[in-house]
């Protein structure tokens, strides 16, 4: 039997964080002003990612049954063709998306890392609210860089750690 590793998040029940939640209300209530304050806050946070079953490639068997599946990250396609990956808050918010979806823990920077890995151009939070918050451009390629978004009087800058 393999040991897996523990991916630093024994006991998370799913849960929103409550300082995420405020820091998206916030957001909801003042987009142009409390995005970079709720990104600030979401860099710190864990995210869940949602995995669900595909059919793989010939995976059909004769009688029309699933033969075989793989499980795969999400990616939603935007009316400009863009992609970005779905992540989300905590159970309830994945739950109204698709209640079928298997939620896999990662640090939101994690999260933004496999988005740029995939090619997408976003990562979408809580796509089916109840706050939805997009990360993208420049805000995704530094968080999955692990660079820290700062706030230096009454602006936020990205700070990257020394290499």
């Amino acid at each position: 039997m393999r040991d897996l590793p523990d991916p630093g998040f024994a006991g998370d029940d799913g849960v929103a964080s409550t300082t995420l939640t405020a820091a998206l209300t916030g957001y909801r209530e003042d987009p142009a002003g409390g995005h970079a304050a709720a990104l600030a806050v979401l860099q710190h946070e864990r995210l869940l990612v949602p995995v669900v079953a595909v059919l793989a490639a010939g995976g059909q068997g004769e009688d029309g049954s699933d033969k075989a599946s793989d499980m795969a990250t999400v990616l939603m396609r935007g009316r400009d063709g863009r992609t970005a990956l779905l992540a989300f808050t905590g159970t309830d918010a994945m739950g109204r998306w698709d209640p079928a979806a298997r939620p896999v823990p990662v640090p939101a920077r994690t999260a933004a890392a496999a988005a740029v890995q995939d090619g997408a151009s976003a990562m979408v939070l809580d796509v089916a609210g109840p706050v939805r918050f997009v990360v993208e451009t420049e805000d995704l390629r530094e968080l999955a860089q692990g660079s820290t978004l700062v706030r230096v009087s009454d602006r936020y800058g990205w700070a990257r750690p020394a290499r």
